[in-house]
C-alpha cells in the first residue's frame, strides 16, 4: 500500500506532466515548464535542493492527480508519513525516510512565506502553485509542532474561473422549489451549514451565478478566493492589517451594494453586521460552522443576535453534507432485503412510486482502477433545506429547543437530510452503508 521512497534524478525527470494536465500540444515543449514552479533547473547546483524540491513536486503532483482535497505531511519517530484524503478518506501515498522530515517542511514554509527558523508556535500560510503559464492552484497550510517534529497539513484549493451550475449539484426538485422562490427576494439572508468540507462555498456561488452581475451591483469577501466570476467584486481579506469580514462589512455598505457574499460568519461582530445588512434591503449569503438547519438558529442566538433579527432578516438554510458515490463500473446491484425495503418505505414512501421491487447498488467483491482500488469515485451533495415560516418565527421569538423548531421545520415541509440521503440511495448515486457512516454516527 505503501513504501519508502528513494529519490533519484531520473525516476522525478520522467513524471509526463502532459498526460496529466493535458497540456496543450501545440506549445513548445518547454514553454510551460519556464513559466512554472515545476521548472528547477536553477536549483541544481546543490543536489541536496533539487532532491527536496523534487520530492515536494511530487507530492503535488500526485495529490492533484488524485484529486486529494488535503495533504497531510505527518512525522513520527521511524519516518515521514504522507497521506492523502480523497473524497473524504484517507489514502496514505508514501513514507519517507525521517531525514527528509525537517528538509521537506523547510521547503513548504519557504513556498508559503512563513518562518524557518520558528518550530514551537503554529504557523499558517499559503502556496500559489503554477503548474504551467496558464494553471495555478492554491494551497491553505498550516504548521504545528508535535514531539516528532512540525506536522504540515495542505489544503488544496480550487481556483476556478466558473462555479458549477445550481443544477449539477444534486438539489432534489422539492429543495429546489424553496431555493429559487427565495433567490427572487429583494432582502434577505441565505446560509449554507455544516462543518468543515462540505463545500458550502460551492453552493453559495452556484446561488450567486443565477444572477446578473451586470444589473445587481455584487460584492464577495473571501478566505481564499475560489471562484472568479465576470462584473462580480471579489475581495480577499487579510487579518495581518486588520481587514476582516466585519471591518470589510462596514465598509462595503457605502458601496451600494444589492448582493452580499460573506465567506464565513465566524463571530458575534460579523454575524450581527451580516444580519442588519439583510433587513436593509440587501440580500446576504454566507456560511456558518453547524450540525443541522435548526442548529443554526440556535448558533445565532449563541452570538448574540436578537432574535427579532433573526426572525426578520433569515429566509433560508441550506444544509449540506458530502458522501462518497460508487464507481460505476464497479459497483453491484442487489434487491433490498425486507427490512431494509420496509424502513425506506417508512422514511420516504411519497417519493417512492415502485414499492415492491427497490433495487439498491453496493461495493462488488472487486474493484477497479478507475476508482483506484476503493469502489467509489467523486461525490454527491446530501441536502436540507429549511425554510423560515410565520410558526417557525413565532418559536425562535419564544425560545423554543432545537427539537420543537426540527419537528416544526419538518411539519412546514422541510425534508431532513437523513430522508434526501435515502433517496440517493433508492436513485443507486450512492450505498445505504455509506450513508449510515457519513449521517448516522
Amino acid at each position: 500500500m505503501f513504501k519508502k521512497w528513494n529519490v533519484s534524478k531520473e525516476s522525478s525527470s520522467n513524471v509526463n506532466v502532459e498526460d496529466l494536465f493535458a497540456v496543450n500540444k501545440n506549445n513548445k515543449k518547454n514553454d510551460f515548464m519556464y513559466n512554472s514552479d515545476l521548472h528547477i533547473s536553477s536549483y541544481w547546483e546543490k543536489k541536496d535542493d533539487w532532491v527536496i524540491i523534487s520530492i515536494v513536486n511530487d507530492i503535488f503532483l500526485h495529490a492533484i492527480k488524485s484529486k486529494a482535497s488535503d495533504v497531510h505531511i505527518e512525522p513520527n519517530n521511524l519516518d515521514l508519513n504522507i497521506r492523502f484524503r480523497v473524497d473524504g478518506t484517507f489514502i496514505t501515498y508514501k513514507r519517507l525516510d525521517i531525514g527528509f522530515k525537517d528538509s521537506v517542511i523547510a521547503r513548504l514554509k519557504i513556498m508559503s512565506y512563513l518562518r524557518i527558523d520558528e518550530h514551537r508556535l503554529p504557523q499558517d500560510g499559503k502556496i500559489s502553485y503554477k503548474l504551467f503559464w496558464w494553471k495555478t492552484i492554491d494551497m491553505r497550510v498550516s504548521v504545528i509542532p508535535t514531539i516528532y517534529g512540525e506536522k504540515c497539513v495542505i489544503r488544496i484549493l480550487k481556483k476556478d474561473d466558473k462555479p458549477p451550475e445550481l443544477r449539477d449539484l444534486g438539489i432534489m426538485p422539492y429543495n429546489m422549489v424553496k431555493i429559487k422562490n427565495h433567490l427572487k427576494d429583494n432582502y434577505g439572508m441565505i446560509l449554507a451549514v455544516w462543518p468543515t468540507g462540505s463545500w458550502k462555498s460551492t453552493t453559495l456561488f452556484s446561488l450567486l451565478s443565477q444572477f446578473d452581475p451586470l444589473e445587481k451591483n455584487i460584492s464577495t469577501l473571501e478566505d481564499p478566493v475560489e471562484y472568479r466570476i465576470p462584473w462580480v467584486n471579489h475581495t480577499q481579506i487579510n487579518p495581518a492589517i486588520d481587514f476582516t469580514f466585519a471591518r470589510w462589512l462596514r465598509s462595503l455598505l457605502r458601496q451600494d451594494p444589492d448582493i452580499i457574499m460573506v465567506w464565513e460568519i465566524r463571530d458575534e461582530e460579523t454575524s450581527k453586521l451580516a444580519v442588519e445588512a439583510s433587513i436593509t434591503w440587501h440580500i446576504v449569503f454566507s456560511t456558518i460552522h453547524t450540525n443541522s438547519a435548526t442548529h443554526t438558529i440556535q448558533r445565532l442566538l449563541n452570538l448574540w443576535v436578537d432574535p427579532l433579527l433573526i426572525t426578520s432578516s433569515l429566509r433560508l438554510i441550506i444544509s449540506q453534507r458530502l458522501a462518497r458515490k460508487l464507481c460505476m463500473h464497479c459497483k453491484e446491484k442487489y434487491k433490498a432485503t425486507d427490512k431494509i425495503k420496509d424502513y425506506l418505505i417508512w422514511r420516504v414512501w411519497k417519493y417512492i412510486k415502485n414499492k415492491d421491487d427497490i433495487y439498491l447498488y453496493k461495493k462488488s467483491d472487486n474493484w477497479c482502477d478507475k476508482c483506484n482500488h476503493t469502489w467509489f469515485n467523486g461525490r454527491v451533495w446530501l441536502y436540507e433545506v429549511l425554510e423560515m415560516t410565520e410558526k417557525l418565527e413565532n418559536l425562535v421569538l419564544e425560545n423554543a429547543s432545537r427539537l420543537k423548531l426540527e419537528i416544526q421545520a419538518v411539519w412546514d415541509g422541510m425534508v431532513p437530510i437523513k430522508d434526501d440521503a435515502l433517496l440517493k440511495v433508492i436513485m443507486w448515486e450512492t450505498s445505504i452503508e455509506e450513508v449510515l457512516s457519513v449521517l448516522w454516527t
